[in-house]
């Protein structure tokens, strides 16, 4: 078998390369989907990822504008209580 055919691989080598990284905590190295920013395995395949407007994302409302509004109003509350407290003792 020879081996002297030229291989057309310029365009394979400079393409952009998938953004994720790997389990060993090295870049991934394969090649980007045309138009995305990952490889057809870290989920620039056709029809991956989640549907857009997914809802079954947020199922426990934790991250609504209403939750993080008590979330805050409860972080003062306790932050004037300390102050309180410091000035009580």
């Amino acid at each position: 078998m020879t081996r002297d055919h030229i291989r057309n691989t310029g365009a394979m080598m400079t393409s952009p390369r998938c953004g994720a990284a790997t389990r060993s905590g090295t870049a991934c190295r394969a090649p980007a989907v045309q138009g995305k920013t990952r490889c057809r395995m870290h989920g620039g395949a056709r029809r991956s990822g989640a549907p857009r407007g997914n809802q079954n994302a947020r199922t426990h409302g934790e991250f609504t504008r209403d939750a993080a509004a008590e979330r805050r109003q409860v972080r003062d509350v306790l932050e004037d209580a300390r102050k309180l407290l410091r000035e009580l003792s």
